[in-house]
């Protein structure tokens, strides 16, 4: 078994993985998706649709959450993900103020970083609230009553403290 798939790997990165069945209904939806421990860097987030979304998924985006601020991680007023079929991918390639990004599988899709060598993800770091839950949530609005759709979210990252971490939920 490859050192990334068994969760780590030789250059002290982790790799976490959770699946999100939706079923909110003509509303807004926070979703936590990862919870934070320490200081941790983000190398990669991602999603991929594993099962078709609902006609009516839109506003999508990420943000952290320690229960008493919400800071965003990708622009909040989202991108509509409405009908995607599953092998879909949405990614965080830029700053907390672009939208994240989504390559539809109804074509063939490419990205690329901005210059040769570049990165297509967006790393970033973050810091838990001492004595609070810290997470990273999927947010989404549906006016489906309810909606539909399966998404594995991807958390590539490197611990920066001796408690940093990041896991599943």
């Amino acid at each position: 078994m490859s050192a990334i798939a068994a969760g780590t790997s030789a250059s002290n990165t982790a790799l976490q993985q959770v699946s999100k069945t939706f079923s909110g209904s003509n509303t807004t939806v926070s979703t936590a998706i990862f919870g934070i421990t320490g200081t941790v860097r983000i190398l990669k987030l991602w999603g991929v649709v594993t099962t078709a979304l609902g006609n009516n998924h839109t506003a999508a985006y990420w943000r952290l959450n320690d229960q008493a601020a919400q800071l965003d991680i990708t622009l909040n007023t989202g991108t509509a993900l409405s009908s995607a079929a599953a092998g879909s991918t949405i990614i965080k390639a830029g700053l907390a103020a672009a939208a994240l990004t989504l390559k539809s599988n109804a074509a063939g899709a490419l990205l690329e970083p901005a210059t040769a060598g570049g990165n297509e993800f967006s790393p970033f770091t973050m810091v838990k609230k001492t004595a609070a839950a810290t997470n990273i949530e999927y947010v989404y609005t549906t006016t489906n009553t309810p909606t539909t759709g399966v998404i594995q979210f991807f958390c590539e990252f490197m611990p920066l403290s001796a408690d940093g971490a990041v896991a599943a939920m």
